[in-house]
């Protein structure tokens, strides 16, 4: 699958793909704004969150959702090789998850 990102498509112009130059005039333009635009920052894109994901940060206390001292040793075990994967337990989560996303009983 190709993804056509010439400025004429959609996601060429949603992606800020290349843009087409019409004239000379245009180029010295498009020059001067990229400039201009490398000075200060660009808006972002507007996220809105739904009410349920709102409610559901305000409950967890919104705070980090990993555990920083958790990955540092996770990181140091591979590093190290020490590592060892519970393939058993990956195989029962991920089954359990497939029983959850088909209906399935949960346990």
């Amino acid at each position: 699958m190709k993804v056509d990102s010439s400025p004429d498509s959609y996601i060429g112009s949603v992606a800020g793909g290349p843009q087409k130059a019409t004239a000379p005039a245009a180029a010295e333009a498009g020059a001067a704004a990229s400039a201009a635009s490398a000075a200060k920052p660009q808006a972002g894109v507007t996220v809105t969150l739904s009410s349920s994901t709102t409610e559901a940060r305000a409950v967890s206390g919104g705070g980090d959702v990993f555990n920083a001292d958790k990955v540092a040793a996770m990181k140091d075990a591979i590093a190290n090789g020490s590592f060892k994967v519970n393939a058993e337990a990956i195989a029962d989560k991920m089954l359990a998850n497939a029983a959850e996303m088909l209906g399935g009983p949960r346990g």
